[in-house]
């Protein structure tokens, strides 16, 4: 366990936060995550590090299932035109490397540059599954737990929704 992992965790027990470490083999894709989803209750997320045409850095978290409509989601946001952002910027900026992306790396954003936005589609009242800065573990914790945690560290996820409605 990394010393900002066990910061994290220690910041989640300090605040109350309920939550449950799955150990497994490390995953890149939700493709190779698909055998944790049925051993692992709650949603399951796909996240994105993006960055805008004004080069304002963005963290977004949608159910696994979905699909990452980039002209939607810079629309529902404000952001405009989004483009993935580059590893070097993930990791200066959230301290996690791609495979490892989840809404937790805002811990690590102390100077708040990035933008974190949740999708609507959550269970406000459920479980929500993320990694804990790494990927051979993933963190099951409260929906409401994990927004309030990102408020406690200066990022209150703007919560929208990410995908059209379908007809």
């Amino acid at each position: 366990m990394s010393d900002s992992e066990a910061r994290l965790l220690a910041d989640l027990e300090v605040a109350g936060v309920v939550f449950t470490v799955h150990e497994h083999e490390a995953v890149f894709t939700v493709e190779e995550s698909a055998g944790l989803h049925e051993a692992i209750p709650g949603a399951h997320t796909k996240n994105l590090f993006l960055k805008d045409a004004k080069g304002r850095f963005w963290l977004v978290t949608l159910p696994h299932d979905r699909r990452a409509d980039l002209k939607f989601i810079g629309r529902q946001t404000g952001a405009g035109k989004l483009s993935f952002a580059n590893p070097d910027h993930l990791l200066r900026l959230l301290g996690v490397t791609p495979g490892s992306v989840t809404p937790l790396a805002a811990i690590n954003d102390a100077d708040g540059v990035v933008s974190v936005v949740l999708d609507a589609a959550f269970d406000p009242a459920g479980t929500i599954n993320v990694h804990p800065l790494r990927n051979t573990a993933t963190l099951a914790l409260g929906f409401g737990d994990l927004v309030a945690s990102l408020a406690r560290w200066g990022h209150a996820p703007q919560i929208v929704a990410l995908q059209p409605e379908q007809a």
